[in-house]
């Protein structure tokens, strides 16, 4: 039952200290919180690092900085120095004494109703034995945790799991042992008061501590000081945070009504710059990470597709079909191939420690940050009761939007409500943790995905309150971060980037009164399927499951089920009998004749099915219809009979272009949608025929064949617009306001790292 209200007086000692947030703080925190900014600023001009001034490129010696990191401070010194500047900064303020009272209150309430609950006389309920319990399990915890960590690295997953579960347990109960006034506890009892207390203090210290992230990045902070050798690894490092979903529109409404003010700070400072790079199509993770992480942009047309050669259906939240991709797409020199770890990711950028990695299939466990995580009071424990608390807001909130009517909206199921605690509770806690770990033991590179927003604009609508409150937590881990580049051995340079963007706007299913599938089914007079798993919502919960083997235990298989809609075994969908097959990947969807190979010709579809192309380019809730004819031109259909051919047999400067008729189904897009649909074309695995959702110029707004209300995958409002937060002494190609390609921001990452001294 170890939380930061229970018995964690170094939390209550450090909870007024900022990591510049003072947004989450209120009054008391704004003066603390310049004064940490003013602080950091110091240390990062003194040490050449963080991400203000760093000097580019490896460090030729003798620097200065080098002379001071010789002499620098041991690593109990680097402690005290970190002590003393959050410490510092801190002064007490009647708000933090009443904090500091509402948490002893909350500990000895919560240690008085577990021993309520609990049958018999277990112990007496005076002040002093309660007190006494809490300063034994702080004692203990202080002794045992480091123990049960290294356990935790030797046993792995099942060592995890154990752990997670049973380290309250066995603090709670050597405190008890040493309380003579307590009676013994069985297993079951001694369990269940562990977990009782910590959930109870926990879900009140989320629901009315704002310092508790500070509580929890402090306590990771001391634990990454201890962790770096005075001798260890030095030099330059890299560190890529993905923001998953954040659009450069969305970024800056942030940053200007201060949601972000640790990213604010870096770019008034003028340490880093911000840019857009523009994804193209498909606007996907799966395609988004394909591009950054290997530089290709044929592998991935979608978030799931057909592969008529192998007749499956290949899903990216899938890590067998994910570990396909890579197969095929890598070269062996990904981003991360020298020395590299890949964090949450779909795919390993041939990181050797690719960790939470769907496509290297691999359980958390065998790293000591994941056992860190494990083991520590403020690690898996207070993650729950976070978890707890975003259930309670987003049933909350999902009644609001009900209650307002705002529209447009989509139902926010069970299904939702448990995803949206782990990505913003338990994964992010488990991520930020193993990127303390890493940089603290000198890892050169490090790429990480946090799902944060992106999970929650789908089911909230990307520019909604819930949404946005999201970049502020990451604002926060960002800040964090920054911290810990200043106090490890390597100098990580800190960059930014998402994958996409996301636009709102109401489904297809809301709209037409039924689905693209029974739309196609109609037209094509033929049986029309869609694959009936869940979309990106459920890649969080693959992620940690990623390793598991589908066909062992049964909570594995049920927890499959239950992320993944049905086993990862193969989706063979092609069969002899005529059949259209439905791939949906938000706005973008891929139709496929499932029992015929290759991709069909528009004479082909044509005569198949005569009224389908042109029945879908008429219905109002569908934008365009791509299709490709015998002679490799380009076809897009729009409403009104309006058609145009995008390319011919010598590309698209061949007068085959000025092929056409009535309103032009482009232009509504904006002006790199030719070159996106053309690009598109030539990926692997395209449909027959591609359909985009209309887009409302007028609202930014884009139907959705997904029930997401907001959705990305194809064109219209921000979706392909994603961003870049780089160092400013960057070699960035073209102006500051000019925006990247993808094999463009490959090739930025890819020459830092040659800039840097870090590729091979």
């Amino acid at each position: 039952m170890p939380t930061a209200a229970a018995w964690s007086w170094s939390a209550v000692g450090s909870a007024s200290s900022t990591t510049g947030r003072s947004s989450a703080c209120g009054s008391s925190c704004t003066t603390s919180a310049a004064r940490t900014s003013r602080t950091s600023a110091s240390s990062r001009r003194a040490r050449g690092s963080g991400p203000s001034a760093r000097p580019a490129g490896p460090r030729p010696p003798p620097y200065a900085e080098d002379v001071a990191t010789a002499s620098a401070p041991s690593r109990a010194g680097r402690l005290l120095n970190v002590g003393r500047r959050r410490f510092g900064a801190w002064q007490p303020t009647w708000s933090w004494a009443a904090d500091a009272l509402r948490s002893f209150v909350t500990s000895f309430l919560a240690l008085a109703a577990t021993f309520w609950l609990l049958p018999g006389d277990q112990a007496d309920d005076r002040l002093e034995t309660l007190a006494l319990l809490a300063g034994l399990v702080l004692v203990l915890g202080a002794v045992l945790r480091p123990l049960l960590s290294r356990l935790t690295v030797l046993t792995g997953t099942v060592g995890l799991l154990l752990v997670g579960l049973l380290a309250q347990a066995v603090v709670l109960g050597a405190a008890l042992l040493l309380i003579p006034s307590a009676d013994p506890f069985s297993p079951g009892e001694l369990l269940v008061a562990s977990w009782a207390a910590t959930l109870v203090a926990a879900v009140v210290n989320w629901l009315f501590d704002a310092s508790s992230d500070e509580a929890f990045f402090g306590q990771l902070l001391r634990q990454s000081v201890r962790r770096t050798r005075d001798a260890g690894a030095d030099g330059p490092g890299l560190l890529v945070v993905q923001l998953d979903g954040v659009s450069l529109p969305v970024v800056q409404q942030a940053i200007a009504a201060g949601t972000m003010p640790a990213v604010s700070r870096w770019l008034r400072s003028g340490s880093h710059e911000l840019r857009g790079w523009h994804t193209g199509l498909p606007a996907t993770t799966p395609a988004g990470q394909a591009v950054i992480l290997h530089g290709d942009v044929h592998a991935v047309p979608g978030f799931r597709w057909l592969d008529k050669e192998t007749g499956r259906l290949l899903v990216m939240h899938s890590p067998a079909d994910a570990a396909q991709v890579e197969h095929k797409m890598s070269d062996g020199r990904g981003l991360l191939a020298d020395g590299g770890t890949g964090v949450s990711n779909l795919f390993t950028g041939d990181a050797p420690t690719p960790l939470l990695t769907l496509s290297a299939g691999r359980l958390p466990g065998h790293d000591p940050g994941s056992a860190s995580y494990a083991a520590s009071r403020f690690g898996l424990v207070r993650s729950l009761g976070l978890f707890l608390g975003q259930v309670v807001t987003e049933l909350y909130q999902a009644r609001r939007q009900r209650v307002r009517d705002v529209v447009p909206r989509v139902h926010r199921g069970a299904g939702f409500v448990a995803m949206r605690g782990l990505t913003t509770a338990v994964l992010r806690d488990l991520d930020v943790t193993i990127l303390a770990d890493q940089m603290s033991r000198g890892t050169p590179v490090i790429y990480v995905d946090f799902v944060d927003y992106d999970e929650v604009a789908h089911h909230a609508g990307p520019t909604r309150p819930e949404s946005l409150t999201t970049l502020s937590g990451l604002d926060g881990m960002l800040d964090f971060l920054d911290q810990v580049s200043r106090e490890v051995g390597r100098r990580y340079e800190i960059a930014l980037v998402s994958d996409h963007g996301q636009a709102q706007g109401s489904t297809f299913r809301q709209l037409a009164g039924e689905s693209i599938e029974e739309v196609v089914q109609r037209l094509a007079e033929e049986h029309a399927a869609a694959p009936g798993r869940p979309g990106e919502g459920w890649l969080a919960a693959n992620l940690l499951l990623a390793g598991a083997p589908a066909d062992r235990r049964a909570v594995t298989r049920a927890a499959r089920s239950l992320a993944g809609g049905e086993p990862d075994a193969e989706q063979s969908v092609t069969s002899d009998e005529p059949g259209l097959l439905v791939a949906a990947s938000g706005s973008l969807a891929h139709v496929y004749r499932s029992d015929l190979p290759g991709r069909l010709t528009r004479e082909q579809l044509d005569a198949l099915h005569p009224g389908l192309v042109g029945g879908l380019a008429d219905h109002p809730q569908v934008g365009l219809v791509l299709t490709r004819r015998a002679d490799g031109a380009v076809v897009v259909d729009g409403g009104g009979g309006g058609w145009r051919v995008l390319g011919g047999p010598a590309g698209p400067a061949d007068p085959a272009n000025a092929e056409g008729a009535g309103p032009d189904p482009v232009a509504g897009y904006g002006p790199r949608a030719e070159a996106d649909l053309l690009q598109l074309s030539t990926r692997d695995h395209v449909g027959d025929l591609v359909l985009l959702g209309a887009h409302d110029p007028a609202l930014g707004e884009v139907v959705a064949f997904e029930e997401l209300v907001g959705s990305h995958g194809g064109l219209g409002g921000p979706q392909t617009e994603a961003l870049l937060v780089h160092p400013r002494e960057w070699d960035v190609p073209g102006a500051p306001g000019d925006v990247l390609d993808g094999p463009g921001l490959h090739a930025t990452l890819v020459g830092r790292l040659d800039r840097l001294g870090l590729r091979r």
